[in-house]
């Protein structure tokens, strides 16, 4: 393991809870959900994949948003990850200096974006979710969102927390790997629910407001919205959270 991270009750909820449908249909709205679960992974660390396997329970239950943020810190140890973007290694080591960590590492979760876990340790991810409910306002305030007439529309209505930044995620349910060098080499790993862009909305102040973005999907994949304070650079805690419906 390549480091350690140190060791209220959800009262929102979205309006609309409908099936979800591909990419280019009339409509679908985004489920609530009490809990985000962000894992920090690498396909050059040879103790991931049993992290990207517990993220992949996590995400079958609909009350938990979670999402695999591949980075690219190990690419020089033999192995270049290829679903790495350097938008993902910045929002962990963002984390990281919120937090007081002296390091970012690999695997490691952020729960509600508030607390860090080994990313392999299900109890310890699972009671950060128990505890992290409620803990500087995460996932306190309700929100809606859906998708319809080829636009992402994210409604905040006004409440305590703020100023927060609006975030959309766009994800890949699933991808496989065949890793050919590095610690994994040999092994085909699957990912699930990638993270392939984050997209800043705008700032909500703590008064209602409405936020839309084009959608992007493509065949396979989702979206996970949030509402989170402080900023890119410095992100608090979750305070409202929301998915595709399936992810």
């Amino acid at each position: 393991m390549r480091g350690r991270a140190a060791r209220g009750t959800f009262a929102g909820a979205l309006i609309f809870i409908l099936a979800a449908v591909s990419p280019g249909s009339a409509a679908s709205s985004l489920v609530s959900v009490s809990c985000v679960v962000e894992l920090f992974t690498s396909q050059g660390c040879a103790f991931c994949p049993p992290a990207d396997a517990l993220l992949a329970s996590l995400a079958r239950r609909q009350d938990v948003a979670a999402m695999s943020f591949s980075v690219d810190y190990w690419d020089y140890i033999g192995w270049k990850d290829t679903l790495a973007v350097p938008a993902n290694a910045a929002r962990q080591r963002a984390y990281a200096g919120v937090m007081g960590e002296h390091h970012a590492y690999t695997p490691q979760a952020i729960v509600n974006g508030v607390a860090g876990a080994v990313g392999s340790d299900r109890k310890e991810i699972e009671a950060a979710m128990a505890s992290t409910r409620g803990r500087d306002g995460a996932m306190s305030l309700g929100l809606r969102a859906g998708v319809a007439d080829g636009a992402v529309v994210v409604d905040v209505p006004d409440g305590p927390g703020g100023p927060a930044v609006v975030l959309l995620v766009r994800v890949a349910r699933q991808m496989s790997v065949q890793i050919g060098r590095g610690e994994n080499a040999g092994r085909k790993i699957s990912y699930t629910n990638v993270v392939r862009q984050v997209s800043d909305l705008g700032v909500w102040s703590g008064a209602a407001a409405s936020f839309r973005a084009p959608d992007a999907r493509v065949e396979g994949e989702g979206y996970v919205v949030l509402v989170q304070r402080g900023s890119q650079g410095r992100p608090g805690a979750i305070l409202a959270a929301a998915k595709s419906a399936g992810f």
